[in-house]
Order: structure tokens, then sequence, then C-alpha cells
């Protein structure tokens, strides 16, 4: 069977009858019991629910009442919950649990014929730049020997990127959705704060949190995002703004205003390769005719320190429901309450879970809450201040999804800080809850992807995605 790019061209040979949506989904589950072992993207493989779901389409393609997303095949991130299977956020503090009730953007695309073929690695709850803190081991770059997925959607990344499935949805914290769709050459949207219904994420930092997709094409992430944004009575957070035609790309020549972030773009820790793709993206742009301009951002510096300060105390939070009491992992060394807390928690948390717990726990402590916390919070307002005013004069900010490609597994590791400055450029968009994308902008010396991102205003995803799919 011939590999696939967009549920464009496996709806056209789904609907001449050229293939069924069992020979598709036998194709990706072929390819992940030939390629699973070794790159580790899925964790749990829904084999026979599968290919029992993709009998029921082609009976339903047959009959003229297939929905949007016949054909699509999806995974979804471990951090996704999905009624009567298991969920454990990558993590071993939930062994053995199975989700009470779907989220509603997994429901959604199940509703729309979508197909969901796994349960996909990731960092722990979420937290990590490279999928090397999930309990279940690292997932690998399908690209190059022993490189790093990107995180914390490692896996739903390489999943797609090793066609194991059409697309993936992922979760975005601080760029989790766009560095591994950067690093494995995908496109990763995260959209706008409250676009989303969060019902059924399990949540890392509740005000950071987004559902995305992570796909092969813009056309594939448009139409996802679509079917999953929108109001939701379970969640009393996510917006009741109307949900536009994502798909519907505007067709008339447009010339934008684009602002490029100076700092990140002349940054000397800006990886050659990654620096002269995205000057030669730059270029590109305005040999279309659109105003590109480089943009000051003194505020740059404080992007991560607000970013962990903030997330590293939600999660302090969020976490907490995690005790060994009601359900997942029970130290089976506990002797009282106290000693159950203490013994679950640390056998089920892995090191870096721990320490951004303690860290939160830290900042919102009394002695130090309005020196930390407080102050983070006003930064964050004055970063979101800025950023609005830029794109009331700008159309997009761009900049390179990540400083550098795809690093070599455990090349980071030992240097906390160095890991951290892999989120520096992704970070701005979820501190201020704008729309971001990550685009395929060729590869380094290596072979190694380098990614692009854009960055629109709030709910501004139909001008974002018609943008992305024009330069892409």
């Amino acid at each position: 069977m011939k590999v696939y790019s967009t549920l464009k061209d496996i709806q056209a040979d789904l609907y001449a009858g050229n293939i069924t949506c069992r020979q598709l989904v036998e194709f990706y589950l072929k390819n992940i019991e030939e390629k699973n072992n070794t790159l580790n993207a899925f964790l749990s493989v829904f084999d026979q629910e599968a290919l029992e779901k993709a009998d029921e389409i082609d009976t339903k393609i047959k009959a003229g009442t297939a929905k949007k997303l016949a054909g699509m095949v999806l995974g979804i991130k471990d951090l996704l919950c999905y009624k009567d299977h298991t969920s454990q956020a990558g993590s071993r503090i939930l062994d053995g649990f199975e989700s009470q009730f779907t989220a509603t953007a997994v429901q959604r695309v199940i509703d729309e014929d979508a197909i969901i073929i796994g349960r996909q690695n990731c960092d722990e709850f979420g937290m990590g730049s490279t999928n090397e803190n999930s309990a279940f081991g690292p997932c690998l770059n399908a690209v190059g020997e022993n490189r790093v997925a990107g995180g914390s959607s490692g896996g739903s990344a390489v999943a797609v990127q090793a066609d194991m499935c059409l697309a993936s949805l992922g979760t975005d914290t601080g760029g989790s959705v766009r560095m591994p769709a950067g690093f494995c050459g995908l496109v990763g949207v995260k959209p706008t704060y409250t676009r989303v219904s969060r019902w059924g994420l399990i949540a890392y930092a509740s005000s950071f949190d987004c559902i995305g997709p992570i796909t092969k094409s813009v056309e594939d992430a448009a139409i996802l995002l679509e079917i999953i944004a929108g109001k939701d009575e379970q969640d009393s957070t996510v917006s009741n703004e109307n949900v536009p035609s994502y798909t519907a790309f505007q067709t008339e020549k447009k010339t934008y205003k684009i602002g490029y972030l100076k700092e990140a773009v002349e940054s000397e820790g800006l990886q050659p390769e990654v620096k002269a793709a995205t000057l030669a993206k730059l270029a590109y742009l305005k040999a279309q005719g659109h105003e590109v301009e480089a943009v000051d951002f003194p505020l740059i510096k404080y992007f991560l320190p607000t970013y962990y300060t903030l997330t590293t105390a939600e999660a302090s939070s969020n976490l907490s429901r995690f005790d060994g009491v009601r359900y997942g992992h029970r130290s089976a060394e506990a002797t009282d309450l106290i000693s159950l807390y203490k013994k679950s928690r640390f056998e089920g948390f892995g090191k870096e879970t721990r320490k951004r717990i303690m860290l939160g726990t830290f900042v919102l402590s009394a002695s130090y809450y309005d020196a930390y916390y407080t102050k983070a919070q006003k930064i964050r307002r004055l970063i979101k201040e800025f950023t609005d005013n830029l794109l009331t004069e700008y159309d997009f900010l761009v900049c390179p999804t990540t400083p550098t490609t795809a690093y070599k597994l455990g090349e980071k590791t030992a240097d906390p800080i160095q890991m951290y400055l892999g989120d520096l450029f992704t970070v701005q968009a979820n501190v201020v809850g704008l729309p971001a994308i990550s685009i395929p902008n060729g590869v380094d010396n290596d072979g190694m992807p380098i990614g692009f991102q854009i960055m629109a205003g709030a709910f501004e995803e139909a001008e974002l995605l018609t943008f992305a799919k024009l330069i892409a």
C-alpha cells in the first residue's frame, strides 16, 4: 500500500474503491509491529478494536453515511482519557488505572468516524522536552541514530513520522506539540487557550495546557482542529466563541506584515543550520511580497523563568490528587496514612516530576509566594500585553520552533538548564494563551528536520492556518 500524507488522498481512494479502511488499519498495524519495538512510540495498540471500527466505517462508506474523518487513523497521547482504556500520563503513579470517561476532543473525532489505533508515549505528565522522562522509556526519532523525538508529545509525533498512523492528538503546555513536530518534520498546532475543551486531559498546568493535532499536512491539522474546537458543557473554561471553517482556506492572494523576533533569530545559541533555514524562509516571505521586519522583544529573557515558576506551581496543586488512596499505584510498604502518601508518591512519580512538584510547592509556600508566584503572574501579564501590542501592528510573529534540531539521546539530561532552553521559543504562546503552529523548514547537515514557528492573535487560527499552508 502506498504511504498517504493527507486525509484527502486517503478518502479519494476509499470512495473510489481502491482501498478499504480495514486495509488501511492493517497497513498501520504492520508498521507498528515492525517499528515500535525500536521507536517506542506506542504504549498500547488497540488492534482488534481498530479493525472492528474500520469494518464499521467501510459499511458506512458503501451506504454513503460516512462522516468527515472516515479514513483518519489516529493515535492519542497518554494524557488523554479514553473510556475503558488505560491512561497513565507516562507515569507509574497511574498503574492499573482505566479511564471512566472519554476526553471531549477524543470523543469528537470518534463521532466523525476517526479510528483510534493506540495510546502514545509521552514525558511523565507532559513534563519534558525530549520524551526521556517517560516511565516507559524514551521514544526515538525515526530520523537519525539515537535522536530524541522532542517532548512531551514525542510518541505522538514519531507515530506520524514513521507512518504508524496518519495523525495524532497531542497536548501542548510549553511547546509539547510544536517542539516534537519541529524535531520530526511535521505540522503541530497549539490553539488559542480555551479554544479546545480540556475535559479529559490529565492536567499538568491548567492555565497553560492545550490539546492540538500533529499531522503531515496543514490541511489535516485544520480539519482536526475544526472538529475538536468549540464550547463544551463539561469545561467551564472553554470559549463559547463560534468555530469558523478552518478548512475553508482563503484563496485570494494577500500580503501580510510579519515580525520576526530579533532576539530569537540572532541568538548566539542558535544552531547555524537552523539560523540559515530561518533566514532563508524570511527571505522567501519578502520575495513573495510580504513585509518582514525585525522586532525587539526585551522580555524574552523572562519567558522561561515565568513559565517554569507558574507551571511547577500549578503542577504541585494538580498532582496532589495522585496519592495512592483512590486509584493508581499504592505502596506495599506503607504502615500508616502518612507513609502511604509519601511512599506511593515517591515510588510512582519519576525524578523530573518529583523535582517540579517540589519547586512548585516551594514557590507557593507562604514565605515565598509573593517573591516568586505573584511576581511571575505580573510578568506573565507584561509579556501578554507586549505580545498583544505587537500583534496589533503585525499579522504574525515568527521564529525558529527550537534553537537546535533533535539532539542525541542523553545529550542534555545532565544539564537541566540546557534542556529547559530548548523550550525558549515555544513557551511564549502558552504564557500568553495565543495560537501557534510549527511547520517543516528543511533539514540540517545530518538530515534532521528544522521547524519554523508562526504565532497569531487570539482566535485567529483560520488566518494562521491559511498562512501556514501558503508558505509550508
